[in-house]
């Protein structure tokens, strides 16, 4: 039995798929939100990486100065 096509019936289905698509749009904001969420964490993580890092370097450099006033080595490690 076919349903026949009407302006009320068109009507419905359109208002249907503009629903999905304000639920699609509300999702993609929403996952839009956290993934600036996480590239804010990983922004914070590779600064306190690189800040550690630094500091590695700073007391690989003092021990270097170190073991050269004690006469433990001759030359700087590479």
């Amino acid at each position: 039995m076919t349903e026949k096509v009407t302006n009320e019936l068109m009507y419905g289905v359109l208002k249907k798929i503009q629903g999905d698509v304000l639920l699609l749009k509300e999702g993609q904001r929403e996952a839009r939100v956290e993934v600036a969420a996480v590239r804010g964490h990983m922004l914070a993580i590779q600064t306190d990486v690189a800040k550690l890092y630094s500091k590695v370097t700073g007391i690989e450099l003092r021990l270097e100065h170190i073991e050269r006033r004690l006469d433990i080595i001759t030359e700087p490690a590479s």
